[in-house]
């Protein structure tokens, strides 16, 4: 085909614009289209424009008004935001609000290019039943597989009949909730539970932040969490328990404004700074100053001085929980029992695996939840607590299902002790959900007196599967053994390469992939050897260490004060519309 001059011409001037297109920006305005936010609640607003600009051309309007006089301030103006390029330029207005509710069209013009984002400013709906008290409590990664396999262990099931519910089970509220975010139907920790404290889709690895362009993970635009919100206008206290790190990204998700999740001693501050009541979980590295050793600070700030200083008991075992429980002056609460995240419940409560040699006083996390309840309601306002069980999530990401299980009991037992408090009560809204799932299931169970010369040719599916024998004699609620002849069959559906044993792993948590020296995560050859272990060929990319989440629904239930919101489909940002409506 022989190209006519013209054409070259054309072809030639397509060219030139994809190539100026690359690394530009979209024209962008912060809060997002389609945000909702509640009526009286602080904000960050920005409009990022593409290039730079004059600001004698932008024109920003809010209903056909100029945007100053609806949020009653001029804007900042940065002709050339820092660490950008290509260079552009930005307004960006601190702490507004916006106290009428209603219907607002946002446009943003620079003379060249036009963005517009519509926002619904909704008001609390006070025909809602009234709650004193909120406890959100969010079982990490938690999905269906984990609540059916927690079910059959700790109640059991013969003839299809389970013995009894799970106490998460037996809520008279239920919905479907949505996870994905601003950048991916995946979500993460950070962002899915900013999604529940501030009522606003956020970015993977972004608390309490919609995530900008710049570098600056401190700079973007900030959305009032419910903590902050509930301490501003209520006077209300507010409690934040966690088995992991208390600055991992569900807990700092509560009050925290950062791009970066990992920006760990940044959020203790953070946390600080909100005034927090009662703090528990993990995470004393970033407490310690830089000059003591496990500390992971770069300062010398000693957080434990900075609370105790400021009117909180400190605890840092077990023993010192259980007096600052009994003691009723302590109306503030630090603790403090371990480094890192906390050992999970099998380890912690069973088999004495895991760093429970270096930290061998640690609460669990239904002592954590019943002391942070006590603690919470000496405060006459009311409290909004949230209650965290971190290592479900800890424990699937490295497939280690039977822990994630078990840690899901320990969760439900949480929720027990919160129920107990609001069923005297009537006054409290207990939610419980997740913040996103993993890919796990049940396909039937594995029978060790099966006769089989593999371990796959053990698993019986279907009518062939059967029960598993597990037994709880002591009716504590778990399983007297994992390791019983004939168990479930669990398996993720996303995995790196990894040699499957079927059997749970007692000698300490299961570590599927290690990485080689061409930078890929391949199967560790620790497990080959296992009698039985077969090599599972991955189906995540070779840079995965371990199986990631999934975008399906995670489950919602409620009871309590405004828990007849709870129903059908919803999004993630609704649950925090549903707190601040229970409490009006």
């Amino acid at each position: 085909m022989k190209l006519t001059k013209g054409i070259i011409t054309v072809l030639a001037a397509a060219l030139a614009v994809a190539i100026s297109v690359t690394g530009s920006y979209a024209l962008t305005i912060y809060p997002i289209d389609r945000a909702a936010i509640l009526a009286g609640q602080r904000f960050d607003f920005k409009v990022e424009f593409d290039r730079v600009v004059n600001i004698q051309d932008i024109k920003v309007t809010i209903n056909g008004k100029d945007y100053t006089r609806v949020f009653g301030k001029n804007a900042e103006f940065i002709e050339k935001e820092k660490g950008v390029n290509p260079e552009a330029s930005a307004i960006i207005l601190r702490d507004v609000e916006i106290k009428t509710h209603g219907k607002y069209t946002v446009v943003a013009d620079d003379g060249m290019n036009r963005k517009v984002v519509a926002w619904e400013v909704y008001p609390i709906n006070r025909e809602i039943k009234k709650a004193k008290n909120i406890i959100l409590m969010i079982g990490d990664g938690m999905s269906i597989g984990h609540r059916t396999a927690a079910r059959i262990l700790s109640k059991g099931i013969t003839e299809g009949k389970y013995h009894s519910k799970l106490s998460m089970d037996d809520m008279p509220h239920m919905a479907l909730v949505g996870t994905s975010g601003v950048d991916s139907v995946i979500t993460d920790s950070a962002n899915s539970a900013s999604a529940y404290a501030t009522g606003h889709k956020s970015s993977v690895n972004a608390l309490g932040v919609y995530a900008d362009r710049t570098p600056d993970p401190f700079d973007d635009p900030k959305v009032e969490t419910i903590t902050e919100y509930v301490k501003r206008t209520r006077k209300m206290a507010v409690g934040i328990v966690t088995d992991a790190e208390v600055q991992d990204a569900t807990p700092a998700a509560m009050a925290a404004h950062t791009r970066r999740r990992a920006t760990k001693a940044e959020i203790t501050q953070m946390l600080f700074d909100v005034d927090v009541d009662v703090l528990m979980g993990g995470g004393s590295a970033y407490f310690l100053p830089m000059s003591t050793p496990g500390s992971k600070r770069k300062d010398n700030t000693d957080f434990f001085n900075v609370f105790r200083n400021a009117g909180y008991t400190i605890a840092t075992t077990k023993a010192e929980l259980s007096d600052a429980a009994s003691n009723p002056k302590t109306m503030k609460l630090l603790g403090q029992f371990h480094t890192g995240n906390m050992d999970c419940a099998l380890d912690n409560l069973f088999l004495r695996k895991g760093t429970t040699d270096k930290f061998p006083e640690q609460p669990g996390l239904v002592e954590m939840t019943k002391t942070a309840i006590d603690v919470l309601s000496r405060h006459k306002n009311g409290f909004v607590l949230m209650v965290e069980g971190a290592l479900i999530d800890k424990a699937s990401h490295p497939l280690d299902w039977e822990r994630a299980v078990i840690d899901t009991i320990q969760f439900d037992k949480a929720v027990e002790a919160a129920k107990g408090f609001a069923k005297k009560r009537k006054d409290t809204l207990i939610l419980v959900v997740a913040d996103h799932t993993h890919g796990i299931n049940i396909v039937g169970t594995i029978d060790d007196n099966k006769e089989a010369e593999q371990m796959r040719d053990k698993i019986g599916v279907y009518a062939d599967a059967g029960y598993p024998d597990y037994k709880d004699e002591d009716k504590d609620g778990y399983p007297d053994s994992i390791d019983v002849s004939k168990r479930l069959a669990v398996f993720f559906n996303n995995f790196p390469d990894y040699y499957e044993t079927f059997r749970p792993k007692l000698d300490g948590r299961f570590v599927p992939a290690v990485k080689n020296e061409k930078g890929h995560y391949v199967a560790n050859e620790k497990y080959k050897d296992v009698p039985g272990a077969v090599l599972r060929t991955g189906n995540l990319p070779r840079k995965a260490s371990d199986g990631v989440h999934t975008a399906d629904d995670v489950v919602l239930t409620a009871d309590g004060p405004g828990a007849e919101r709870v129903h059908g489909f919803m999004d993630n940002t609704e649950v925090f519309r549903v707190m601040v409506n229970a409490l009006r």
